[in-house]
């Protein structure tokens, strides 16, 4: 039991290293992920701002690992064009982007007055 119960961080670990090696976006979204850090960490955030990001954050890449296993499910199941492969794949990328402009403004509300705060 305990064995297989190791092995399944095995699997979430590859699927980690899967979307980090094959996928642009979710490249991207962790080095985004990394420079708000950075930049919350240079701005001194309080802890209740730093739950924010980091749910916002999660809540980006959780999205981007859901649309790389749809992407591939789909590109298994219809590996030749097809308006509904499309549109499932339309519809998961849509997800992404929903997250990722929650995250966005959510960074924004934390941030700017922040950096208004240090420019004044």
């Amino acid at each position: 039991m305990m064995q297989k119960f190791l092995k399944s961080f095995g699997y979430a670990f590859s699927g980690l290293a899967y979307a980090f090696k094959t996928q642009f976006n979710f490249k991207f979204h962790i080095t985004a992920m990394f420079t708000i850090g950075i930049a919350g960490w240079c701005l001194n955030l309080a802890a209740n701002e730093w739950r924010w990001l980091i749910a916002a954050s999660g809540l980006v890449l959780i999205a981007e690992l859901f649309n790389t296993a749809i992407e591939v499910l789909v590109d298994l199941v219809s590996p030749s064009y097809h308006e509904k492969a499309k549109a499932v794949k339309d519809v998961a990328a849509a997800a992404v982007l929903l997250a990722a402009v929650t995250a966005i403004a959510i960074g924004l509300l934390i941030f700017i007055p922040k950096l208004l705060h240090h420019v004044a």
